[in-house]
């Protein structure tokens, strides 16, 4: 029981619950709300979670920051989250806003969100061209941008007609 300070603490609860989480790790990554929640279900005592929480913490097993930075990595390459929507997504997933606030480049420029939009745009609508696009098609592809959680400023730029300046009103 390595990672455990007092022994008087480590009940055959807290082995349990440490067990069950070991097991569930196995699969993927899980935030500590998530776990907590996870090992709630299964039936373990609420102090045996803490202790099991705490040790996975120590053993880095369990770590928030590196859950964080991988579901960002992994939502920006395949464009299913980006900008606000991204940062919703994690807190529904249970990680604390003060964590949210010192990640490094969790939305990326406004260059990269345009360029990802596009791509995005292209694999969900190949056929769909700004240039002679109707207004429904418009306002359908804008709609799927938007519920990815793109700013409006990138959704005009994606949306704007080859070769003019500026698109107007859609």
């Amino acid at each position: 029981m390595r990672g455990i300070k007092s022994k008087s603490t480590v009940t055959d609860g807290t082995v349990n619950a440490y067990q069950q989480a070991l097991r569930l790790l196995t699969g993927r990554d899980y935030t500590v709300a998530a776990m907590t929640g996870k090992l709630r279900l299964r039936g373990c005592d609420e102090a045996d979670i803490v202790l099991a929480i705490e040790r996975l913490q120590q053993e880095r097993f369990l770590d928030d920051r590196r859950y964080a930075q991988r579901f960002i990595e992994s939502a920006r390459g395949s464009g299913r989250y980006v900008g606000y929507r991204l940062r919703q997504e994690l807190r529904r997933r249970g990680l604390p806003v003060e964590l949210l606030d010192e990640l490094p480049g969790e939305t990326g420029s406004e260059e990269d969100e345009t360029t990802l939009a596009r791509r995005i745009t292209a694999r969900r609508y190949p056929a769909f061209d700004p240039a002679t696009a109707g207004e429904r098609e418009r306002r359908r592809v804008a709609a799927f941008m938007q519920r990815r959680g793109f700013t409006a400023t990138v959704i005009r730029s994606v949306l704007r007609h080859r070769g003019e300046e500026e698109y107007h009103d859609w």
